[in-house]
């Protein structure tokens, strides 16, 4: 047996597995859907609170992302040595409850602070759950299942725009985030009694080895090349996304007239399910590729990352509402592509006894800078732009984020010059 195939065990058959990838998918699912439930809703947040556009991307952006992006860390320290299933459960849990609590808030300061308890309870289920997908799957097959969980986002989002548009625009935006919040705690139920931990290890023939400290997983990634250029990558990359998923409802409604429920079914086909279908066409393109050659998982990030800018911006600065459909369609299809490749080269660059702190340490990375600049950095600017440009201000705001996924796609071609030297030295040391 190669070390690139992860072993069909009787206590992990080939269902069993596929059944974990689904179930936590399903549960990523819910932490996207009411993570970006407000999107749809904030022109009515906007509306009934009377806020501006500075306030609404503090609470899309770093009253979220901060507390999910810290204390991600020492949850996933505490995942690589405890039960995994238990901190998802868990953190699923606490993130529902708070999610339901969000349309209880009366005022914005109350508002906010559920947000900020969201944060705290999502924190702890994306990197166990990547440890787990990665012990189950081998090297050279990591990137599809990873993807398949990446689906988690445009299901959510799908889920997220379709449900908040209808609801918020019927009963009202409190009912939406309250409804989003039911699901999560049957899937912690479900949970309970059928997800299954894998030993740590399995995917790549070895023995579990020792967690190690904080400073030496953070030291061991700092010094590795690859690594160091895939966490710039990936962060500059997920700022432009969560900054456009964030405020393209409000630039529909705003600079095109839509109405939230109109809005929410156009970007439920086009994120959810198209920029679904293009998630898990990449992974299983990048395992394809990656077969012939490692680098190919991040060419092929690197070369839709930077192809596309230039769409995004010219669909943002469009004032015709089916010409920026068609101008953002591959951007949004392709938009969460970089996933599973991403995460693919992390978990195989790093030890298998330090995958769920190099997760959370990389999602910090992400998400301080992502969650905290992405829609804040668009709302001030658009607050700038607005008194010049009217509406419009948001769409060149918009477009302005997109020109940064250039600068990301570079960072992914200069980790693939070093990527088959670290993944040579990770593998025999």
């Amino acid at each position: 047996m190669t070390a690139s195939a992860a072993p069909d065990t009787p206590m992990f058959s080939r269902a069993l597995k596929a059944y974990t990838v689904g179930l936590l998918t399903l549960i990523y699912t819910a932490n996207y859907v009411d993570r970006q439930i407000v999107a749809i809703l904030l022109q009515s947040i906007k509306t009934d609170m009377d806020l501006t556009d500075t306030q609404l991307g503090l609470l899309t952006g770093p009253a979220f992302g901060v507390f999910y992006a810290t204390l991600g860390i020492p949850i996933a320290y505490l995942a690589d040595r405890v039960s995994r299933k238990k901190i998802i459960i868990a953190s699923l849990s606490l993130f529902s409850v708070m999610t339901f609590v969000c349309g209880l808030a009366q005022n914005y300061v109350q508002l906010l602070l559920a947000r900020v308890g969201v944060g705290v309870g999502e924190a702890g289920t994306s990197p166990p759950s990547h440890a787990i997908i990665a012990d189950m799957y081998g090297p050279d097959d990591r990137a599809a299942p990873l993807s398949i969980f990446a689906l988690g986002i445009n299901l959510g989002l799908f889920a997220a725009f379709i449900v908040g548009g209808y609801i918020g625009d019927t009963y009202g935006w409190r009912a939406a985030v309250q409804v989003v919040a039911l699901p999560g705690l049957a899937l912690a139920l479900l949970a309970w009694f059928t997800l299954r931990d894998p030993p740590r290890g399995m995917s790549d023939n070895k023995a579990n080895g020792t967690a190690p400290p904080l400073l030496v997983t953070f030291r061991y990634m700092w010094h590795t090349k690859s690594i160091r250029q895939l966490i710039i990558a990936s962060t500059l990359v997920i700022t432009v996304g969560y900054g456009a998923v964030a405020w393209l409802p409000s630039y529909f409604i705003r600079v095109h007239g839509m109405s939230a429920t109109q809005v929410g079914g156009i970007l439920a086909i086009m994120i959810g399910i198209g920029g679904g279908l293009g998630t898990a066409f990449g992974g299983i393109l990048a395992d394809r590729l990656g077969k012939r050659d490692v680098r190919w998982n991040l060419w092929l990030v690197a070369s839709v990352t930077i192809g596309v800018a230039p769409l995004s911006v010219i669909g943002y600065l469009s004032t015709d509402t089916m010409t920026a459909l068609v101008w953002l369609a591959i951007p949004l299809f392709v938009g969460a592509l970089y996933f599973g490749p991403t995460l693919a080269m992390l978990h195989t660059l790093v030890k298998p006894e330090m995958r769920s702190l190099a997760s959370a340490i990389m999602l910090c990375i992400n998400n301080i800078v992502g969650l905290g600049i992405g829609p804040l950095s668009i709302g001030y600017l658009s607050d700038r732009l607005t008194p010049t440009y009217g509406p419009q201000g948001l769409g060149y705001a918009l477009a302005a984020m997109a020109i940064v996924g250039i600068w990301g796609g570079i960072h992914y071609w200069l980790a693939s010059l070093h990527l088959r030297e670290d993944i040579q030295n990770a593998q025999t040391t």
